[in-house]
Order: C-alpha cells, then sequence, then structure tokens
C-alpha cells in the first residue's frame, strides 16, 4: 500500500515537473503595470513567469580615479510555485548567470537563462531599463527589458527556452553596488537579489 501511494506521487511530481515545459498552461500569468521604459512590444504574448533569489555581482577593479566596483554579472536560480495535492511547492525552473553567447560574433558575455527541466538556454541583451520610484522599490536594482540575442536547444532537442523573444527583470529587490569602496583590486562582493523574469515568445506561436 506505502509503495503504490508513493509511486502515485511519483506520477503527480512527474506531472508537475512536465508541467513547467507548459508555463502557459501550468501558471496564471499576471504581468504587473510597468513603466514605459520596459514594455515589451506588440505581438509578444508572456510564457513563463518565474521568481529568482541569488546575488549581483560586482568585482573592484583598477579606475580612473583608483579602485572601483565594476558588475560582473548575475547568479541566481528562478523558481515557479505548482499546485502540489493540498497546497503548493516551489520548483526550480531556471538557472541565471553570464556566459559568453555563441550565436555573436566574438562571445560576447550576455545574460544567460538555462531551463532546469530540458537545459535550453537563452542568451539576452539589455535594451531599455527604469528606476521610476513608482515602480522600482528604494534600494533596488532597476526594472529591465531585455531582448533575446541567442538560444540554444538542450542535449536531447528541448527548446522550451528557446522561443523567448524579450524577458522583464522587474519586482526587484537589493542587488545594488556596494556602497563602501573597494580597497583590493580582485575582490568580489555577492549582493543578494530577489526579481521576477517574465519570458516573452512571438504571440502565437506554441
Amino acid at each position: 500500500m506505502l509503495r503504490k501511494y508513493i509511486c502515485r506521487l511519483g506520477v503527480c511530481l512527474a506531472l508537475a515537473l512536465a508541467s513547467i515545459g507548459l508555463p502557459a498552461r501550468a501558471q496564471t500569468l499576471t504581468v504587473p503595470p510597468m513603466p514605459a521604459d520596459v514594455q515589451v512590444p506588440d505581438g509578444n504574448t508572456a510564457f513563463l513567469k518565474a521568481s529568482a533569489v541569488g546575488t549581483q555581482n560586482y568585482v573592484c577593479l583598477p579606475s580612473a580615479s583608483g579602485l572601483a566596483w565594476k558588475f560582473q554579472g548575475p547568479q541566481a536560480t528562478l523558481f515557479v510555485t505548482l499546485r502540489w495535492i493540498a497546497g503548493e511547492i516551489e520548483q526550480q525552473a531556471a538557472t541565471h548567470f553570464l556566459s559568453p553567447n555563441p550565436a555573436e560574433e566574438d562571445a560576447p558575455a550576455r545574460a544567460t537563462w538555462q531551463s532546469s527541466l530540458d537545459s535550453s538556454a537563452v542568451w539576452a541583451k539589455k535594451i531599455a531599463e527604469s528606476n521610476d520610484s513608482a515602480f522600482v522599490a528604494e534600494g533596488a536594482v532597476p526594472w529591465l527589458l531585455l531582448q533575446t540575442a541567442g538560444a540554444r536547444s538542450g542535449p536531447a532537442g528541448g527548446a522550451m527556452l528557446m522561443q523567448t523573444t524579450f524577458i522583464q527583470r522587474v519586482n526587484t529587490t537589493g542587488g545594488v553596488m556596494p556602497s563602501a569602496a573597494c580597497t583590493e583590486a580582485g575582490s568580489i562582493q555577492f549582493v543578494p537579489y530577489t526579481a521576477d523574469y517574465i519570458f516573452y515568445r512571438a504571440s502565437g506561436s506554441r
């Protein structure tokens, strides 16, 4: 009896994980009000919203006036909320980091998101940001609008994130550049932050 119950739980969990591959159906996507600067162009529809927990990383480097903090890149894990039996669970959906974009000449380092389900990945470049105090919390990194600059399928052909056209970073907390002066070249500060990332695809695509 116990074995049968565990097997049923396994099936439920497998179905829950599979639902991440169909996020538009698995989630009720609510796009919050946005500053005009970071709104996604018409013709694109949100298909995935995930909450990130991680750090914005800064490295101490020489500058014209001495040593100064320079943004190095993000490091975060993205989660989606899934309904689970009598409640909800937080399931890892993707990881977020900085990596070379193979789709561009010279492979510049770009913000990267990689699916935790099928290992597909998308690279994006910032095209707009907002520090509008009506939306962005005090002491938080800006809200961003990013456009896809490259994508890659997973090793088994997974394509969950390959359809991405735009990404918004919204509802941010923390992550701003350290206020203390850096005194040791090469030192790194990992500044905690949270954010929601909303992924868009061309309207009508599946």
